[in-house]
C-alpha cells in the first residue's frame, strides 16, 4: 500500500507525491490531524476553519477518483504505525515541507520511524524551495526551472482500499477559542482558482501602485496566499497561468494593454521572492526562534513592556494606522505586506518589543501564516538580520501616503466617525473628538530616534560586519542567479527590505 501523506499540498492537481504514488499500486491518501500541532502558540481558529474547507474540497476531488481521503487524529507516528500493522505501507509519500519549528521535528521522528520498519519515504519537491541546499549562486535559475516543469496530472483513478476515516474534531476538541475572524477567506481549491482568475483577468491591473495602500490592496492583490500556504493551488499553477496571461497581453492592441503588463512583471517577480524567503528558513529553521545576527542577543529580551504588547494586540496604541491596520486583520485574517511591515516595524522600534512573541501574535491572525516568510520577515522589520537597510515606519506618514482621507481609518475605527479629516492621522490634536479613542502610548519622534540609537549602536560592535558577511553568504539573493545556465542575464529584483509578496 502506498500512502500519500498530504500537508500543506491539498490539492490533487499538480501533486506530484500523488501521481507517483500511483504508478506503483494502491494509494492510502491520508491526512493526519494532529493534536499537538494544534496546541501550538502560532496556530489559531482561523487557520482550522480554513483547512477544513480545504479538506472537504479535497476529499470530494480524491472520492470522484475512486478513493476518499482518510483522516485520522493522532500523532504521526502513531498513526502510521497503526496503518502499518493492519494493513501494511510499502511506502510513504509527501512533499517536502518547510514549516513551524514542531513541524519540522515531528518529521525527523517519521523518518527514524520509517527508516526502523525498511519504509520509503519520497518527499518530493512541491515549489521552489530546494532541500539539503549547498550554495544561494544560481537558486534563481533552478526556481525558474522548477517553475517551467510540466503540471503533474492527476490519475485518473483510485484503487478504493476500505479503511475508516475518524471523526473530525470540533475546534473546541482542539482548544481553539473564538479568534474574532468574522470576515474568513473561502478554504479550498475552487476559491483558489477563482481568485488566480479574477487577479489575472479582473482585479490585477492596479496591482502595482495598488498593493501598498490597504484602501486598494484587498481587490487589487492576488488574495492568493492562503491558497498557497496550504497547497489548494501550487506555485507552479500561479507561475505558468501568470506567464500565460502574460503572452495573451502581448497579443492585445496597445490601448486594451493598459497597465497589465506591470502588473503581472510585479506579481511574477514577487512569486519567486516567496520562495527566496521560505529557503531561510530551510537552510536555517533556528530563525524561526533566534536573531538571524546573533549580535543582537540581549537587545530587547529584557525591555519587555506588557502593556504596550496588549495595547498593540488590541489596537488601541493612539496610532490611527496602527489599530486599524491590527483591527483589520483580527476580522479578516488579511492585510497588505506593507502595512503588515509597519506593524511589525511599529512594535519592534517604537514600542521596543522583542519578534518572537509579535510574531507569534500575527501568526495566529494571519489566515496565510507561512513561517518560512514569516520570521524572515519579522526580523528584518525588527533589524536582527544584519544585512537589511533599517527602516522604521513612521505611521503617520504611512496614514497620510496610503489612506490620505481616512477612508480605511474610519472604517476600522468607528470611534472617530466624526473626527476632521485634517486630524484624522493626528487626532490627539482634536482631543474632543476621540470619543474614548486613546492618545499615543509613546512620542513617535523620541521613540524612533531611540530605537534607532540601539540599532545603529549594535552595528559598531567589530564582530557585526564579519558575521553580516556569512549571513549574506548563506541567505541572500544573487544577482547572477540565472547566469550559470547560459541564458542572458537578467536584472536582479531590488533587494529592499519592504519587497511586496503576493499576500
Amino acid at each position: 500500500m502506498q500512502v500519500v501523506w498530504f500537508k500543506r499540498d491539498l490539492r490533487i492537481e499538480d501533486n506530484i507525491a500523488l501521481s507517483q504514488a500511483a504508478q506503483h499500486g494502491a494509494v492510502l491518501p491520508l491526512y493526519i490531524l494532529e493534536p499537538q500541532l494544534w496546541q501550538q502558540p502560532d496556530i489559531s481558529l482561523r487557520h482550522y476553519q480554513f483547512l477544513q474547507n480545504c479538506l472537504g474540497e479535497l476529499n470530494t476531488a480524491l472520492t470522484q477518483l475512486g478513493q476518499p481521503l482518510i483522516i485520522k487524529v493522532g500523532e504521526a507516528v502513531e498513526v502510521l504505525q497503526e496503518l502499518h500493522k493492519e494493513h501494511g505501507i510499502s511506502t510513504l509519500w509527501s512533499h517536502q515541507e518547510t514549516w513551524n519549528g514542531w513541524s519540522y521535528n515531528r518529521d525527523k521522528h517519521v523518518k527514524t520511524w520509517a527508516k526502523n520498519h525498511t519504509i520509503s519515504w519520497h518527499e518530493p519537491t512541491q515549489h521552489g524551495v530546494i532541500r539539503c541546499l549547498q550554495d544561494r549562486d544560481g537558486w534563481a535559475a533552478k526556481w525558474y526551472g522548477l517553475m517551467k516543469q510540466p503540471i503533474a496530472q492527476a490519475p485518473k483513478t483510485l484503487q478504493p482500499i476500505t479503511i475508516a476515516s475518524d471523526v473530525l474534531p470540533t475546534p473546541q476538541d482542539f482548544g481553539l477559542h473564538n479568534d474574532h475572524c468574522n470576515n474568513l477567506q473561502q478554504g479550498g481549491r475552487k476559491a483558489a482558482l477563482s481568485c488566480l482568475h479574477s487577479f489575472l483577468y479582473e482585479r490585477g491591473e492596479p496591482y502595482t501602485k495598488a498593493m501598498s495602500s490597504p484602501v486598494t490592496a484587498y481587490d487589487a492583490c492576488s488574495r492568493l496566499s492562503p491558497h498557497l500556504a496550504f497547497g489548494t493551488i501550487s506555485m507552479r499553477e500561479v507561475f505558468q497561468a501568470t506567464q500565460q496571461r502574460t503572452q495573451e497581453l502581448k497579443q492585445l492592441p496597445p490601448h486594451a494593454k493598459g497597465t497589465w503588463g506591470s502588473a503581472m512583471r510585479s506579481f511574477s517577480g514577487r512569486l519567486r521572492w516567496h520562495c527566496h524567503f521560505i529557503q531561510k528558513l530551510e537552510d536555517e529553521p533556528q530563525i524561526e526562534y533566534q536573531n538571524m545576527h546573533p549580535v543582537y542577543n540581549g537587545l530587547r529580551e529584557n525591555a519587555f513592556n506588557q502593556d504596550y504588547f496588549e495595547a498593540w494586540q488590541a489596537g488601541k496604541t493612539g496610532y490611527l494606522m496602527i489599530d486599524a491596520c491590527m483591527r483589520a486583520l483580527t476580522t479578516t485574517g488579511w492585510l497588505n505586506f506593507r502595512m503588515r511591515a509597519m506593524l511589525m516595524s511599529f512594535a519592534s522600534y517604537h514600542l521596543w518589543l522583542h519578534w518572537r512573541q509579535t510574531s507569534l501574535h500575527l501568526a495566529r491572525l494571519f489566515t496565510d501564516y507561512e513561517p518560512g516568510i514569516h520570521y524572515s520577515q519579522a526580523q528584518m522589520q525588527s533589524g536582527t538580520t544584519g544585512i537589511n537597510a533599517v527602516r522604521i515606519y513612521n505611521p503617520i506618514k504611512q496614514g497620510q501616503d496610503h489612506d490620505p482621507d481616512g477612508v480605511f481609518i474610519k472604517q476600522w475605527v468607528p470611534e472617530l466617525a466624526d473626527m476632521p479629516i485634517k486630524f484624522i492621522h493626528t487626532p490627539w490634536l482634536q482631543p474632543s473628538h476621540l470619543n474614548g479613542y486613546p492618545m499615543p502610548i509613546v512620542d513617535e519622534k523620541i521613540a524612533r530616534k531611540q530605537a534607532a540609537a540601539h540599532i545603529y549602536g549594535v552595528r559598531k560592535n567589530p564582530d557585526h560586519k564579519a558575521t553580516s558577511k556569512q549571513i549574506v553568504q548563506k541567505h541572500a539573493s544573487r544577482k547572477s542567479g540565472l547566469k550559470r545556465t547560459g541564458r542572458k542575464k537578467k536584472p536582479a529584483a531590488k533587494n529592499t527590505n519592504q519587497g511586496e509578496l503576493p499576500l
